[in-house]
């Protein structure tokens, strides 16, 4: 039965990979594609905008895990099925539960791996990636580092500890120079919103240097013009899913301690929670397309069918997850929806297996 196991997790695991390649190519094409409109800004190049795609690689096939873990199988199973490889071994008293453990072992390596590249490799190259991205587009009127983001405005200098969403940033610091480099004022903020074309920044506390000793004044409310526009922070902006489970954990509890608004984190933390679960339910689902229903059908129209769920599983999770964030309802709801409804279907496929 080993040698079995080996034989139907071998022929699922290839078809995986390969679908993964092909999705992985396909999307990046169109990445690159999207890419060739920056190239000739800053210092931006047709090398750098390469090098940005294979970068953003591991995220991207982070996220079609699910789909990738569904095609696959589908595509595996239906080669030995059309091969009547899985016909012979149910003539030779191979049952239904055994070869879907089969499988299974290999939704479970497919598991394993998503977590590690979710949790490590991803986040890393993400990272990367948006300095790079940030630092050619820049024009070399900021630099980026893990400690956010530094720029000039005018005889000004300017640092932001996390860009957010919608316009958002917090944790600045704005420094204030003569003609002479000498410093003037430094002005420290614990979120600031652009609104009206200036940025209004709020817990502010403001701080004048002259000769005769240094004058702070905390002000609620302050409108600061600067030539720094949401666009051009937007490039180092920390987006939920390029995050780790950990590096989610941390944001929002720095989200939660500044009062500001982490719901898009928790759902993309309850997301990266789920994914595993819904790659190995992706998996369980593939067995009836074999077994069940449309075990008459050929190797195209299940194929055709799988991809239709696996679209109808992205439309859903993104219906159910903003959906909850529109309407107050519960993050977590809106993340295992999706999953726990694909469960029940496969089961409920599972009991028409003959």
């Amino acid at each position: 039965m080993r040698l079995l196991d080996r034989y139907i997790g071998a022929a699922v695991a290839n078809s995986t990979l390969i679908v993964l390649l092909v999705l992985l190519a396909l999307f990046s094409f169109g990445a690159f594609v999207a890419e060739l409109d920056a190239v000739g800004k800053g210092d931006y190049t047709l090398a750098m905008a390469g090098q940005y795609v294979i970068l953003s690689m591991p995220r991207l096939a982070y996220e079609l895990f699910p789909v990738v873990a569904l095609l696959g199988s589908v595509i595996g199973l239906g080669m030995l099925a059309g091969n009547n490889e899985l016909l012979v071994m149910r003539a030779a008293g191979v049952s239904v539960g055994r070869i879907t453990y089969a499988v299974m072992k290999v939704g479970l390596l497919w598991v394993v791996l998503a977590v590690l590249v979710g949790e490590f490799v991803a986040p890393a190259t993400d990272r990367y990636a948006k300095a790079l991205h940030s630092i050619a587009l820049s024009q070399n009127f900021a630099m980026t580092s893990q400690n956010g983001l530094w720029a000039r405005d005018g005889q000004d200098f300017v640092h932001i500890l996390d860009v957010l969403a919608d316009g958002l940033v917090g944790g600045i610091t704005i420094y204030e120079f003569d003609d002479k480099q000498r410093l003037l004022d430094v002005t420290q903020a614990r979120t600031g919103r652009y609104i009206g074309g200036r940025w209004q920044l709020s817990h502010v506390a403001r701080s004048r240097i002259d000769p005769a000793g240094v004058e702070t004044e905390l002000l609620k409310t302050m409108d600061w013009q600067s030539l720094l526009t949401p666009d051009m922070v937007a490039v180092v902006a920390v987006k939920p899913d390029s995050l780790s489970i950990n590096g989610l954990l941390e944001y929002i509890g720095y989200l939660r301690d500044n009062g500001l608004d982490a719901e898009r984190y928790r759902l993309a933390l309850w997301n990266k929670l789920v994914l595993p679960i819904t790659t190995a339910v992706m998996v369980f689902l593939s067995i009836p397309f074999i077994f069940g229903p449309l075990r008459s059908v050929g190797v195209g129209q299940r194929i055709f069918v799988a991809t239709l769920i696996g679209i109808s599983f992205y439309l859903l999770g993104q219906l159910f997850g903003y959906a909850g964030l529109l309407y107050k309802l519960p993050i977590a709801l809106g993340a295992v929806l999706p999953t726990a409804l694909f469960f029940v279907l496969g089961v409920v496929l599972m009991r028409r297996v003959r």
